[in-house]
């Protein structure tokens, strides 16, 4: 059986037993902080087992994908070692919600695997938790196995939480005893029986998992009773697809054998019995619906994952010659193998294949450099343990995920020091903790003792004592009238420019004079106002007045609250793998740069605007607490691109039901009705994966309305009509002109037909052969492609070559009729003319097209053709 037809046998097996199909969840668990990813069936049934949860049924059956590659789950760095390790795997599994229980559990299985799949009885033995008498009389007496193929397993007694039949989803959670069902391979294969010494060889393999949901772990480790018994099972789909299709390793199986087919065509036919293939063949698929689910490459939690995975591909296939981009490639052959059972990964595939390319594009440009410093560094290895400084060098300088060091460091029998490689990883994150304080250090640096004390929270005036000046970078005692300076204050109410928000302006005011504060900067703990002495000198120790711009500021802090509705909005439209990458906000817009792998489509552009108004309109009010970064992450809080945190950070709740939660140290409303409104004037792209949005708020939004209403009125009476019909009168003219156009084509074609007699007289014989080689004028580019076809025709055996100079770049057309293209291409023909005038171009035997850039060439180009053919003809 296919592993496509199995897994329809399965559900649909499950549904004539009275079981919900039900689709399979993300790979990002929602509302489990417990988990890095789904990496079983019953991780969306979680709270439904806790009794937190009611669904419309009590049993379901699922075919649900998963991911152990990374948390207390993780199977990475055995991934091409062994024969049923995978990062990504499909889970098949039956549910009961306290409907059945460990009979019916236990005779759905064995019904499915020996009935359904046919799987003779003699191949299969069970196992049960050693103290489960009821499950190990079941086996026993109701299903007939016999006593010395069931198997009684005890805790492991290795770990403080687990068992080898006592399941658990993590440190906590719903869990329970299991009885587990296992195939026995062959006795020409290494292992044996579950419960001896050589239980880990590759003979019995475990195939069906059936955990007995009855506790609920607390993390003390204490177990309550769940309120209803419930049933949870496991059968991995490539597990049981290779016992089907004849086959002992997961690899063998179909979707895995048309993987490694392809990837060792792209890759330029190595074995498909290479390792490092079945580790692309695996990576290929977490790759790929990791980021279908949104999850997207980044340096932290699930992205990083992602990335890891994503390069330890990369290098497999550079090891196996791979000097080009490859992995990307096998998005195609993945979307024609699973596809049809999960829709959205043939839905994001031109996503995928994008984001995979790009990361692939940033490790090759590193991975060189990196394995050249290991290779020189393994020259001179003393012992078999890679040092922890050579390994934080490959990580911090170069990218190298740890474990893909290690992965090379295991292919060559070596080891790595990873508690040394720690204590430099964690002397990183003390050094970065001392230096993290919120804000930008700019590039100015002044020597500036002392730290500003920030009072525009609460004022936009106030009184202040100046502690420090500074022209043109040098320390001084005194500003003179006219000069512009860098004034610090002991306290000030001046925003200075961070988290995109730009610095604020206005005036200080002092004994004799004012100076007009430009703009307001950061360095450490310092605000730096730049500002311009406009009367009087201004001293060290002088008492000032700080006045902001008001309107300034007020507007700034529209647009500022503004791109927090409007992050929320993305998220919300476009996915969570929507993060901003950069912003600007000031008095006029805001811009707002955030991840994200296609044009934003106007549908989803007006949706998020019109959640952004509905949040404005409902005047809900902003509020902003300091908070610990624990308790700040806890609540949801999002940081801000670009900003360094401290202990203690401020977090903004913005927005109905906590619609927006993120660290900011911006100024802002302090309702969301004071924004007034919102409209988006321009999306676009920015750079591989970032999109930008601009837009306006408050009076200019109004401003931007009534500018589109003019334009609006302008359009309507240049075409004759009102505001209400404008549309149909502008398509009615469009369709006028493409009406038109075709017309003019029309009468060009006949044109060219007439001049393609004339031209007939230019013809000339090589070798026998009709040929017409020429520079045309006055012709409509578009139409040398029919002319070359009529002239084909006319001389019915020959070659045609025109050329039209009179363009910046002008087009060449080749032509040769389909008698002579096995002697002469038309392709090759161009390519030659086209060399000699700085052009290029290509095409078929029979026709093809470039152009040109240097036209003082073309006559000695085409003087050149007849040369060129008799050496042919």
């Amino acid at each position: 059986m296919k592993s496509s037809e199995i897994r329809s046998a399965f559900l649909e097996f499950f549904r004539e037993n009275g079981h919900e199909i039900v689709s399979s969840s993300s790979l990002v668990p929602h509302d489990d902080p417990t988990l890095l990813f789904t990496n079983a069936g019953m991780n969306q049934f979680k709270d439904t087992f806790l009794g937190r949860e009611q669904r419309a049924y009590n049993r379901a059956t699922t075919s649900q994908k998963c991911v152990r590659a990374g948390g207390k789950h993780n199977d990475l760095e055995n991934v091409g070692y062994t024969a049923r390790h995978h990062t990504f795997f499909e889970m098949l599994g039956n549910f009961s919600f306290g409907d059945y229980f460990k009979p019916d559990a236990i005779r759905f299985a064995w019904t499915f695997l020996t009935e359904k799949l046919q799987l003779p009885t003699e191949r299969l033995c069970v196992t049960v938790y050693e103290t489960d008498d009821e499950a190990y009389n079941i086996w026993l007496n109701e299903v007939g196995v016999p006593a010395e193929n069931i198997i009684r397993i005890g805790d492991n007694k290795g770990a403080p939480y687990a068992s080898d039949n006592f399941w658990q989803m993590g440190d906590t959670g719903p869990c329970g005893p299991c009885t587990e069902i296992f195939y026995d391979h062959g006795d020409h294969i290494r292992g044996d029986r579950p419960g001896t010494p050589e239980e880990d060889g590759d003979r019995f393999i475990e195939i069906w998992n059936i955990v007995f949901m009855q506790y609920n772990r607390q993390a003390g480790g204490t177990m309550e009773p769940l309120p209803k018994p419930s049933v949870d099972t496991g059968m991995g789909l490539e597990r049981i697809a290779a016992i089907l299709q004849g086959g002992h390793s997961n690899y063998d199986i179909d979707i895995f054998q048309n993987l490694l087919k392809d990837a060792a065509k792209i890759l330029g036919g190595v074995s498909i019995d290479e390792a490092s293939l079945r580790v692309i063949a695996d990576h290929i698929r977490s790759s790929s619906f990791l980021i279908s689910d949104g999850i997207m490459p980044s340096n932290e939690g699930r992205g990083y994952t992602l990335r890891r995975i994503i390069r330890r591909a990369c290098r497999h296939g550079h090891k196996l010659g791979s000097s080009q981009t490859f992995f990307y490639k096998l998005v195609a052959s993945l979307v024609r193998e699973m596809g049809d059972a999960y829709p959205d990964l043939a839905k994001h595939q031109a996503q995928i294949e994008r984001i995979l390319l790009q990361e692939e594009e940033q490790f090759t440009k590193t991975l060189d450099k990196g394995m050249k410093l290991l290779e020189d560094k393994l020259q001179g290895l003393s012992g078999s343990v890679i040092p922890g400084e050579v390994v934080f060098t490959l990580y911090d300088t170069y990218g190298f995920p740890v474990d893909l060091t290690s992965d090379i460091a295991r292919e060559r029998e070596l080891t790595v020091d990873e508690e040394g490689f720690e204590k430099l990883l964690e002397a990183q994150r003390e050094r970065a903790r001392a230096a993290s304080k919120f804000g930008v250090d700019y590039s100015e640096q002044l020597v500036v003792e002392g730290a500003t004390d920030f009072t525009g929270y609460e004022k936009l005036q106030d009184g202040a004592e100046v502690t420090a000046l500074f022209v043109e970078g040098q320390a001084v005692d005194t500003v003179a009238e006219g000069q512009q300076a860098t004034i610090v204050l002991q306290s000030t109410p001046f925003y200075a420019e961070s988290g995109g928000q730009v610095g604020d302006t206005g005036l200080l005011q002092f004994e004799g004079g004012q100076a007009k504060v430009l703009d307001t900067q950061k360095q450490g703990d310092n605000h730096l106002h730049i500002a311009e002495l406009a009367q009087g000198n201004l001293r060290l120790g002088d008492s000032v007045s700080a006045y902001v711009d008001i309107e300034a500021r007020k507007a700034t802090e529209l647009n500022h609250s503004a791109t927090h509705l409007l992050h929320a909005a993305l998220r919300n439209v476009l996915g969570e793998h929507v993060t901003q990458k950069g912003s600007l906000v000031d008095p006029d817009k805001l811009r707002f740069d955030f991840s994200h792998f296609e044009a934003v489509k106007p549908e989803e552009l007006r949706t998020i605007e019109r959640l952004v108004n509905q949040e404005i309109r409902d005047n809900s009010a902003v509020s902003t607490e300091l908070l610990d970064m624990e308790a700040a992450q806890a609540k949801g809080a999002m940081a801000l691109f670009g900003e360094k945190y401290g202990e203690e950070v401020r977090v903004l709740t913005m927005g109905s039901e906590g619609f927006s939660v993120e660290l900011c140290g911006g100024t802002h409303v302090n309702r969301t009705g004071d924004i007034g409104s919102f409209r988006i004037i321009s999306e676009s792209g920015i750079a591989a994966g970032v999109r930008r949005i601009e837009a306006v708020t408050g009076l200019a939004s109004v401003g931007y309305q009534e500018k589109l209403e003019d334009t609006l009125k302008c359009v309507a009476s240049l075409v004759k009509g009102s505001q209400e019909n404008v549309q149909s009168k502008v398509v009615s003219l469009l369709d006028r002109n493409k009406e038109l156009e075709r017309e003019l084509q029309k009468l060009q074609q006949k044109l060219a037909s007439a001049g393609s007699a004339d031209l007939l007289s230019k013809v000339v014989e090589v070798n026998g052969i009709k040929v017409l080689a020429t520079v045309l004028e006055g012709v409509d580019p578009k139409s040398l492609r029919d002319m070359v076809d009529q002239l084909k025709g006319k001389i019915q055996t020959g070659v045609v070559f025109l050329a039209m100079p009179g363009h910046a770049k002008f087009p060449l057309v080749a032509g040769v009729t389909k008698d002579l293209t096995g002697k002469v291409k038309a392709g090759d023909l161009l390519k030659m003319v086209a060399e000699q005038v700085g052009g290029r171009g290509g095409g078929r035997p029979d026709f093809a097209q470039g152009g040109g850039a240097d036209a003082a060439k073309i006559e000695g180009a085409i003087q050149s053709i007849t040369p060129w053919l008799q050496e042919r003809l």
